[in-house]
């Protein structure tokens, strides 16, 4: 369990592993892939808000040593290795193994060196440390006199293999804000992290999923409250403050809602998969307390990369938070923080738990969440929800927003991780011809043969869903297939497509499922089954 408190002004976590080697490494040799990644990258759109460009230039007298290489690839290699140094503390490998340098560029004269550093996401809260070291090693090469380095982040994209809504194409990750119980807090907690993820440089859209009691109206004051439509696309164009995007059926003209259940989860579909989005790094979505329809529609046709769980001390609120836990878990939808709020206060110098202590905590140990936030009783916090005003935005560098600023880098910190976990959980090795698979949370890895995840697909193509009969035999399978493509479904599958055309989703439960039966053949057994 690790529990953040205030910290100083500054959209940074608590001290992080270093991001310089304290050794630098023997000399690798860089391949001709990296080279090329480097000096082909993607060029994002201009009009991105995390393009920076820091330029280091030295002097002609502090450069005694001359050039030292023979040829600009020789540089190129020099530099990549140079910045192999620089550790990302959430993937534990360097920066040029991740491939965030693009467009390396060393000119004729052997002197000058540029390259762009792009970040999984602009909300990246160590990325000045990044820009900072990344200067510092290129510009300890001998020959080089100056360096040009322009910061950008990846385009805004899901890790999602299947058909999306048009709607949500553009999304890289959509965050779940939930208590399961009303009344602790979770519209305050969701509308303050999503100001502070656009603080710190992201893209943010706010969506409010409570149809019977919406929040978002009173909790924000946009210019224009009412949604309207586009007349050509027939999208529904989000309202916007300052420069987050936000959808609530309170701004539907209609108030609050009196409607039967298959009604509110048409609604709520229709309004998160119609909305013009356009290309957002976070997407948070306030859900309605509870777990029924509404939460399973929303699991169902956003991709979720992550949820946070709001609490309050009580036993009470603790009995519901952990349904919601549960619910979560058998969707396959990781919880990466809990955020306790109106735990305490203070006044004449002592800190008083007027609702007891330890519901929060209870949660982390109970379920395994590593990352706990303590919100205050604070009068301020209540009255910006009132104000349409969030706390973060009316006092930024507050005691109340410093936390948010942990719990934001929390989140962007959790969602690059299990988004490069998801995007490298399953691959095929073409070199031992066997389906390679590390599921996320897990430290081990297994192989499976090509034919046997085929041959035990369990979908309606391949089985009678009324008798249980299997219609693909094994003989129908040829021992030798291969996948020809294999991509990730959101956190729980892979869609795994096969040369005679056939899209298979593969969930993770069955892929072990499949390691336990049957032995999977060793990477020296596949090797030599590949030769022969």
């Amino acid at each position: 369990m690790q529990t953040l408190r205030p910290a100083p002004a500054s959209f940074l976590v608590p001290p992080a592993p270093q991001l310089l080697r304290t050794a630098p490494p023997p000399a690798p040799r860089a391949n001709a892939a990296a080279l090329a990644a480097a000096s082909h990258g993607w060029f994002p759109s201009p009009h991105r808000a995390c393009r920076r460009r820091r330029r280091v230039t030295r002097s002609a007298s502090s450069g005694a040593a001359s050039a030292t290489v023979a040829s600009v690839d020789d540089a190129k290699k020099d530099v990549l290795i140079a910045l192999s140094q620089i550790i990302d503390p959430d993937f534990g490998t360097d920066i040029v193994s991740c491939g965030f340098i693009k467009d390396l560029e060393v000119s004729e004269a052997l002197e000058e060196v540029s390259f762009r550093l792009e970040l999984t996401t602009p909300a990246c809260p160590i990325k000045d440390e990044f820009e900072q070291k990344a200067n510092e090693v290129v510009a300890a090469l001998p020959w080089v006199k100056k360096v040009d380095v322009t910061m950008s982040a990846q385009p805004a994209q899901p890790v999602y293999g299947g058909e999306l809504p048009e709607g949500l194409q553009k999304i890289s990750n959509i965050i779940a804000v939930s208590s399961c119980k009303g009344g602790v807090g979770k519209s305050t907690v969701a509308v303050n992290l999503a100001y502070t993820l656009a603080g710190m440089g992201a893209r943010v859209g706010i969506f409010d999923a409570d149809v019977f009691g919406p929040s978002l109206p009173t909790m924000v004051s946009p210019e224009n409250r009412l949604l309207v439509m586009n007349p050509e696309s027939k999208y529904i164009l989000p309202t916007e403050y300052l420069g987050v995007k936000m959808v609530s059926f309170g701004f539907a003209g209609q108030g609050r809602a009196i409607m039967r259940g298959p009604m509110v989860s048409g609604v709520i579909n229709q309004l998160l998969t119609t909305t013009d989005w356009g290309e957002l790094d976070y997407l948070v979505i306030d859900m309605p307390p509870g777990t029924g329809d509404i939460h399973l529609t929303l699991c169902q046709v956003a991709p979720l990369t992550a949820a946070v769980i709001v609490t309050t001390p009580q036993k009470l609120a603790f009995i519901d938070v952990a349904k919601g836990v549960r619910m979560f878990s058998k969707l396959k939808v990781p919880c990466v923080a809990v955020v306790e709020n109106m735990c305490y206060f203070d006044a004449d110098g002592k800190r008083y738990y007027p609702f007891g202590q330890g519901s929060g905590t209870q949660v982390v140990q109970q379920f395994g969440i590593p990352h706990l936030f303590d919100l205050p009783i604070r009068p301020t916090l209540s009255a910006s929800g009132d104000t349409g005003i969030p706390e973060v935005v009316a006092d930024p560098q507050g005691d109340v927003a410093n936390t948010f600023q942990n719990l934001g880098a929390c989140v962007v910190q959790q969602c690059a991780k299990i988004r490069q976990q998801v995007s490298t959980a399953v691959s095929y090795d073409r070199s031992i011809k066997a389906i390679r698979v590390k599921v996320p949370d897990s430290d081990e890895e297994f192989l499976l043969h090509p034919a046997t995840v085929r041959r035990n697909d369990r979908s309606a193509q391949s089985v009678d869903e009324w008798t249980g009969e299997q219609k693909v035999q094994y003989s129908d399978i040829p021992d030798d297939i291969e996948p020809e493509e294999i991509r990730p479904m959101g956190n729980y599958a892979v869609s795994i497509t096969w040369p005679d055309g056939f899209s298979q989703i593969a969930p993770y439960d069955q892929l072990e499922m499949l390691e336990r039966l049957v032995e999977a053949p060793s990477p020296a057994a596949a090797s030599a089954v590949a030769s022969s």
